[in-house]
């Protein structure tokens, strides 16, 4: 079996497809014949050692799959040969074949392609499960997301919009507003060319936003405390800006607001239950036509080091796949 194999740190340009032994079918388990795979900035981490998981050497990257499964695992009901899946399957993915738990797989919806499907388990629910029982986001409310145009931003627009918030985005370049607003923001802010924290108070009559969501973390979290609305939520996703911020807490007793995290890895360690209902909730919105993963482009699996440093440059939007 072809895969892309990681037996030393390294940077992503430094990936290269190898020969690998097939993956062992388990009880509670899948076997996938891959036909895409979701490229994740954690993976970038992985293959450099930086991540707070360590998996040990030898290892497959690839934690978003979507394919045909081919062999089912003792214990395994309702999914059956041929049923087209995709699924979280925390490493591997990057292969021509994978081992997923069952638990973690979901039917592919016949509208919905290969592409489409290994671009959804990760980046989708965290925003959801943000949006939706972290920040209890409510129609009417509005909604600044930072770093719009990427995975999680551009989900976090599309499922704001979905609930009937007003979504400012804010993203660097053209080429990038123009994915959020095609995600569905109402309002886009370059923040290469425009003070963000001016143009939100602006846009919504000095009262700020009333939910924030950040995944940048550095100064854009401390510029996001200047425009947050009373009684708001800022959502710390994650930082992928590269540094981790801090916060004098009298600007959060002041406003009155909220500093609330988002960790969806742990939820399957902490509320399992919390992980169908969000898929559920998630397919629901695909079938009315309310969110759809924006793909920035699809990669041979050879090209997965052109793969992951497309996304480590930001030169990429929305999400970037590999189909093996």
């Amino acid at each position: 079996m072809r895969a892309i194999v990681v037996d030393r740190f390294v940077e992503p340009e430094e990936l290269a497809l190898r020969e690998a032994p097939e993956p062992q079918l388990r009880p509670g388990t899948l076997l996938v014949d891959v036909k895409a795979a979701g490229c994740n900035f954690f993976d970038i981490l992985m293959c450099r050692g930086t991540y707070q998981v360590k998996p040990p050497f030898p290892f497959i990257p690839g934690a978003e799959v979507a394919g045909v499964v081919t062999a089912v695992g003792e214990g395994v009901a309702g999914i059956t040969t041929g049923d087209r899946v995709f699924a979280s399957s925390g490493i591997g993915g990057f292969a021509e074949r994978a081992v997923v738990p069952a638990a973690g797989t979901w039917r592919l919806p016949d509208a919905m392609g290969f592409a489409a499907g290994a671009a959804l388990p990760i980046v989708y629910p965290t925003s959801y499960v943000a949006l939706v029982h972290r920040a209890a986001l409510q129609p009417g409310e509005t909604l600044l997301v930072h770093a719009a145009a990427g995975g999680v931003g551009s989900a976090a627009v599309q499922i704001g919009k979905a609930l009937g918030a007003r979504v400012l985005a804010t993203a660097g370049g053209a080429e990038k507003l123009a994915v959020a607003r095609h995600s569905g923001a109402d309002v886009a802010i370059d923040y290469r060319g425009e003070d963000f924290v001016a143009r939100v108070l602006e846009e919504t009559g000095g009262r700020g936003a009333d939910v924030i969501y950040d995944p940048v973390g550095g100064d854009i979290f401390d510029r996001s405390l200047k425009c947050i609305a009373w009684n708001g939520r800022l959502l710390v996703i994650g930082f992928a800006g590269g540094e981790i911020p801090s916060v004098k807490l009298n600007r959060i007793l002041l406003k009155n607001i909220s500093l609330v995290g988002l960790h969806w890895g742990a939820y399957a360690k902490y509320e399992p239950e919390r992980i169908p209902e969000t898929m559920r909730a998630l397919l629901a919105l695909h079938e009315k036509g309310a969110i759809a993963p924006e793909i920035y482009r699809s990669f041979p699996l050879a090209d997965a080091g052109k793969a992951l440093a497309a996304l480590g440059s930001r030169h990429s939007w929305g999400k970037v796949v590999l189909e093996p």
